[in-house]
Parts: structure tokens; sequence; C-alpha cells
């Protein structure tokens, strides 16, 4: 319920009040009892509100039952957050998925829409009235606007896979943030690259993803990359028409999972975004966890002044007892070794996950020695640029490397392997 009125403050709704009922199971007609019915409609009388919002998704003949015996506009979890979507989508392909998953999810109750009018008509068998006819007419033409829709997201989403070919031939490692909604995503990807990303203190203020290179300590540069953020029951809708979206993370090589340690419900919160990257298939993906915000636990050790390890197109001027400070908060709080304390809004923190990122990603290359023909010299570039040289000899046949590389790369230098002594 605290997270229902979250949403409802980010739609730019004052909540006047709120009821719960606990039930065996829903009332197929109106969700509630007929009883809690009756509460509902005294306290909506009493504060005069004007919207109902249920923090369960109503089936269309529920939210219309509910319309009819509380005369007003009802709207469910599943409404509200495709709301919230439409005001924050950006750019084109953001409103055209928005739009796509509320088409989808108006589509069967268009039906209320239209009462009104099936009662001017003089109906009979066999015969239709004006209503019925509109009805059909409306359903029709969003249809024929739903296929336009996913015509169009074929195109955008073609132009987003050539991107990621690009992107794939680059060869640069790609780091995705993931986490649930308002954990400060957004604020740790301009606080590492100065992205100039919008963020807010609201849910899902961020829906499009948002790329930017970073370098990491030794020189290693990466892509980093913005994701939707997560929530509980997030609508089928939105999965569907996001899903194109939320692929960015299956081509990542390492996920930064961004959680809010501030949060009373965190740990929910971190179950929620496991299953939804397990539903993506990514959960074996490598991961670092960043628990955010530790600033507000731990304002004593983390002077904002003084302890501050600022970060910003990969230069770092930390303070030599900020890793100190990080690992007593992390022997404090217990944490593993995949943990990462850090405050994305006072830039603390951020160079020992940089360092944890760069860790984590050379531990993923594949070690070999090549010998390279002075012919094949562009392979030489590729290594330089993708992977990491531990000794380069010229030799009269070729150069010689010894170093490692990504594992998308290996298959390159296939033809040019030598033995590892």
């Amino acid at each position: 319920m605290s997270e229902l009125e979250q949403l409802a403050a980010t739609a730019g709704v004052e909540v006047a009040g709120k009821l719960s009922q606990k039930l065996s199971r829903p009332n197929p007609a109106t969700l509630v009892g007929k009883g809690k019915l009756g509460e509902i409609k005294e306290l909506q009388s009493e504060q005069g509100a004007d919207l109902l919002l249920f923090d369960e998704e109503l089936t269309p003949s529920q939210q219309r039952n509910l319309e009819e015996a509380l005369d007003t506009k009802i709207l469910d979890r599943t409404g509200l957050i495709l709301d919230i979507f439409a005001r924050h989508a950006r750019t084109r392909e953001g409103r055209l998925q928005v739009e796509l998953a509320q088409l989808e999810y108006r589509l069967p109750r268009l039906t209320r829409m239209w009462t009104h009018l099936s009662r001017q008509g003089v109906g009979g068998v066999g015969l239709r009235g004006p209503g019925e006819t509109q009805l059909e007419v409306d359903r029709r033409r969003a249809n024929e606007r739903i296929a336009r829709l996913k015509d169009e997201l074929k195109e955008v989403h073609a132009h987003r896979e050539l991107y990621r070919q690009k992107r794939r031939r680059e060869g640069l490692p790609i780091v995705a943030l993931v986490g649930y909604t308002n954990s400060g995503k957004s604020t740790l990807l301009n606080a590492l690259s100065d992205a100039h990303v919008h963020a807010e203190n609201v849910l899902f203020a961020t829906l499009d993803p948002t790329t930017r290179q970073l370098h990491l300590p030794e020189g290693q540069e990466v892509l980093l990359t913005d994701t939707v953020g997560f929530i509980q029951r997030l609508p089928t809708q939105l999965v569907a028409a996001f899903r194109a979206t939320l692929e960015e993370i299956q081509d990542a090589d390492l996920l930064i999972h961004v959680v809010d340690l501030t949060h009373p419900n965190a740990e929910e919160q971190t179950q929620t975004v496991d299953k939804v990257l397990a539903e993506l298939g990514v959960a074996d993906k490598p991961r670092i966890v960043a628990l955010n915000k530790i600033d507000r636990l731990f304002p004593d050790l983390i002077n904002q002044d003084g302890n501050r390890d600022g970060h910003a197109n990969g230069k770092s001027d930390a303070r030599p007892d900020a890793a100190a400070i990080s690992a007593q908060i992390a022997a404090d709080l217990e944490l593993g070794p995949d943990y990462v304390p850090i405050s994305a809004q006072q830039h603390w923190g951020l160079d020992e996950l940089l360092k944890r990122v760069q860790s984590t990603l050379s531990a993923a290359l594949v070690p070999v020695r090549v010998l390279i023909p002075y012919t094949a010299s562009d392979l030489v570039s590729i290594f330089h640029e993708k992977g990491i040289i531990e000794t380069e000899e010229y030799l009269e046949t070729g150069t010689s490397i010894t170093g490692r590389l990504p594992q998308r790369y290996a298959p390159l230098f296939a033809s040019y392997l030598q033995a590892i002594s």
C-alpha cells in the first residue's frame, strides 16, 4: 500500500485515505465485499475523492461494476503504472511502447465507455443499436492502431539491433545498471559518466535506456547502460512492450544491481529484481551489488566534504581512507565480496565500485598467446583495443603477443594461437 501511495504521488495524485480488506478469495463482481464497498463509498463521500485506486489488477467487468456502484473514476495498479509511463516516456521508442501497452490494456475495457449509447437505439433481435455500432468501430480503430504501432516498433527495434551489432563489432564490454525503480540507477550513471540523465526522487523517472562510455581505473573503456527500473507485479503489457528495451540487459557482460539499502523493503525489492532477471534469462551473468544511499546509514563515517571520492569522466580524487571506510562498512554489514557500499548522490565509494567492475571483467578474459603474421596486422590493433597485453615481441615471422581477450574475440585469433607454457 505504501508503494501504491508512492505511485499515486508520482502520478500527481493526492491520497485522501486508504482502506484494505482481507478476503479468502476476491469477489468476482467487485473484488471487495459488499460491506467494504459501503465503507469505500462512505470514505469517498467524507473526503470528496474523485478517483479511487486499487492495488490489485481489476478485470474489465470488476472495473465497470465498481464505477457504476461508486459513481466515480476507478483505476487499478496497472492503469496507474501505465499513466506514469505515459508521463515519463521521452523518446519515440518509449512513447510507442507505452501507447501500445495502453491500447492493449484498454481494448477489453472499451465496453463500458459506450453503454450510454446502446440505450439510445431501438434494438431488437437481429438489429444493432448505435451504441454497439460505435463500440465495434472503436474496437476496430484500436486494433488497427495496435497493428500500426507494432509495425513501427519493429522498425525501431531493427535500428536498435543494428546499433547493438555495431557495439558488438567495436567489442567494448557492456556494463548494465539494473535495479528496482527509484534505487538510484540514473544518479549513479550521472555520477560515473557525467551523463546528465534526468534523475528524480519518484518512481520510474527514467524509462529510456541511456548508454555512455566510461574509463576504468587502468584505462579500459566500457559502455555503461542505464535501464528501466523494475517493480513488483510489473504489468504484463509493459513487460511485453518494453521487452526490446530490456533486452539491452542480455547484451551486457556485467550487471551492476543498484539497491536502495535504506528502503524498508530492500530485501523484497532485491528478490523482485532477481525474479525479473531470471525471466529475462540473465540471472547467471556476472553481477556486482551496489548498496546505494549508504551515507544515510553511516553519516558520521562518510563526511561529504572530507571523505568524498568524486568521479566523473573516469577521473577520481579519492581520499586515501575511503577504501578503509568502505571495508569497515562492509564488515559492519557482514557483506560478501560481491557487495559494494556506495552513495551515488555524494559520489562516495565509486572508485571501489569501478575497481570491482574492472577486476570482474578481467576475470572473464581468456588468456592467449598468439603469433600474428604481419599480413594480419589489423588483429594486432584489435588486441590492443579490446584486450590486455602482457608481453609483445616483434619476430621475423610476425608479432608475438601474450595477454587476455574477451571471450567474444578469441575466435578471431584461433588460427594464430600458440601454447602457453
